[in-house]
């Protein structure tokens, strides 16, 4: 009786998505594959100055080759007073020296050919530098630049100038800022030194498409789009209506719903026409990865524009303390907006704007999203440090550096800093983690290196490390890459994947969101035979790989997670 009461839950629980999965598509490259976010000021410094560069990151290209990642996408490296690290950009086609040159580029490029690893660049279209020469020729009025960016005259309140609306900059206080020379403000939904670029000037919109043309002419294979759903704002310049009791401080954007400044639809043509661009000039498909933390309808037309959305839900929606159904209805609203065609789904596990994995979602459960990543179907996006279960380092007032901390001051920086998960990567236990020759770095090392690091995880076979390897593999078989996805909840606060392919056996993740060990009949729950071979667990489960298991009484671990072929 209770088995069949199962066998009728089970027909409940079941969603079942891509029924009928479409070919690869030829130029896809990125299907069925992990991308690795490096953040080039912390990955690896080469000459002892404590902070990373080029160099450093060639000669570290073997480990991505090493765990099987597909590309490597490189945050800023171009000419920038590091207002922002790199975000804030004085010239889009060339790099700043505290990176190195663009011959030190050129020798990464050809060394991560000869790896088979793409190369993606952060593109940052919303903004440049106020140091940018666009930036000091606007001031002047120096057609084209004179509408290069945003201006605006303001208002007059009782005979005080004051900016035209309040509007709020995501990095504390009013997104205008009043210039003496040109005698208007300027919009900046960053920092002050980052205007705001005009998309509304035809001289502009060709500035940057040229920039894209200029870096694929130098061997890239992409670019993630930075801030994309802020490329245009309301030309009446209407205030945006205000939230009550948000409980955040006045300065605070959150306190506004950003109706004139983000998501409007002129985005989508923009970017279609880079993509169009991109497709002009030949050498093979392009990557464009958009970062637009929206809403999902708005996020789904990205597609259609010729973007690969990226999907934040690990981040945005889900936490430590989510159970199994709040990970089924994310991942089904995913999958079931996609539009109808041949796009690819994807999963981002971390990235330098959020806490790492295993702070957000606790040691235990580090390597948990990243095996999601593998199995569901489409792309894992994982941020440098993901693959060793790296965790924020804890960052004093006086240590920081992220001016979204700053700005917030001293009682409240930690709530807004993005410092601590931008700490040097560890690659083993000696000086500044083996990141540098200097005991100086640009943000501290995490105490916990000595144990926590690259080298030592390499010498045993039961490591994050390990788990990654044995993840991006799993990738690369055909059930993954073309068989049907099912998501299934089970009892005891636990949960289901299902890879099937006709004829081939199928993979299944399981996870536990509970914090206490429980037992599960997995076979009935996802129709799946008795008995399967363990393929990898996360760290912290003792079931040996290889172990053939059955699992009609399998017991999962605390917090532990578990793959079966």
């Amino acid at each position: 009786m209770q088995r069949a009461l199962k066998l009728s839950l089970f027909l409940f629980a079941i969603v079942l998505v891509n029924s009928s999965p479409a070919a690869d598509v030829p130029g896809d490259w990125w299907r069925d594959t992990f991308i690795y976010q490096i953040y080039p000021r912390s990955f690896k410094d080469s000459n002892g100055d404590g902070i990373g560069d080029l160099n450093g990151i060639t000669d570290k290209l073997e480990h991505l080759a090493d765990i099987g990642v597909s590309t490597v996408w490189l945050s800023p490296i171009f000419v920038s007073p590091m207002v922002d690290f790199g975000y804030d950009i004085a010239n889009f086609t060339d790099i700043d020296p505290i990176f190195g040159n663009l011959k030190d580029f050129e020798r990464l490029t050809a060394k991560a050919k000869s790896l088979r690893l793409k190369v993606v660049l952060d593109f940052v279209p919303n903004h440049s530098s106020d140091k940018h020469p666009w930036f000091r020729k606007s001031i002047q009025r120096i057609k084209p630049y004179d509408e290069y960016y945003v201006w605006s005259d303001g208002k007059l309140v009782n005979g005080t100038r004051q900016p035209p609306n309040n509007w709020m900059s995501g990095f504390q206080g009013s997104a205008w800022e009043w210039n003496v020379e040109r005698g208007q403000y300027y919009l900046h939904q960053f920092a002050i030194g980052q205007p705001d670029l005009n998309y509304r000037s035809a001289a502009l919109m060709k500035e940057m498409a040229d920039v894209l043309t200029f870096w694929i002419d130098r061997g890239v294979d992409g670019f993630r789009i930075d801030a994309v759903a802020l490329l245009f704002e309301d030309a009446q310049l209407r205030d945006e209506p205000v939230i009550p009791n948000t409980g955040l401080p006045p300065t605070d954007s959150g306190n506004l719903e950003h109706i004139y400044t983000r998501d409007l639809p002129e985005v989508y043509g923009v970017l279609k026409s880079w993509r169009q661009s991109v497709d002009n000039l030949g050498g093979g498909k392009k990557i464009l990865l958009t970062e637009a933390y929206t809403t999902i309808p708005l996020t789904m037309k990205y597609y259609e524009a010729g973007g690969l959305p990226m999907n934040f839900m690990f981040i945005s929606n889900l936490t430590g303390s989510s159970k199994n159904t709040d990970f089924k209805k994310s991942i089904d609203l995913w999958l079931n907006n996609m539009p109808h065609g041949d796009y690819v789904a994807n999963w981002v596990v971390g990235n330098h704007d959020n806490h790492r994995a295993a702070s957000r979602f606790g040691v235990n459960r580090a390597d948990q999203l990243s095996m999601l990543a593998a199995v569901l179907p489409g792309v894992g996006i994982i941020y440098n440090g993901d693959e060793i279960g790296m965790e924020d380092t804890p960052v004093t007032w006086n240590q920081t550096v992220d001016p979204a901390g700053c700005n917030a001051g001293p009682d409240k920086y930690s709530q807004y800093s993005r410092d601590p998960e931008r700490t040097p990567y560890q690659w083993d236990d000696t000086i500044s983690a083996g990141f540098s020759t200097s005991n100086r770095t640009w943000l501290p090392i995490n105490p916990n290196y000595k144990s926590l690091n690259l080298r030592r995880q390499k010498m045993t076979g039961t490591s994050h490390y390990a788990v990654f390897k044995k993840l991006v593999a799993l990738k690369k078989l055909s059930v993954i890459k073309n068989g049907t996805t099912q998501i299934i909840l089970m009892e005891n606060n636990t949960f289901g994947v299902v890879r099937r392919l006709p004829d081939v056996s199928p993979v299944i993740l399981l996870i536990n969101f509970s914090d206490v060990s429980v037992g599960v009949d997995a076979s009935t729950w996802l129709n799946a035979p008795e008995e399967m071979t363990v393929y990898v667990t996360s760290v912290g489960v003792t079931i040996p790989i290889g172990t053939r298991l059955n699992i009609t009484v399998l017991r999962i671990p605390p917090a532990g997670s578990l793959i079966l072929v």
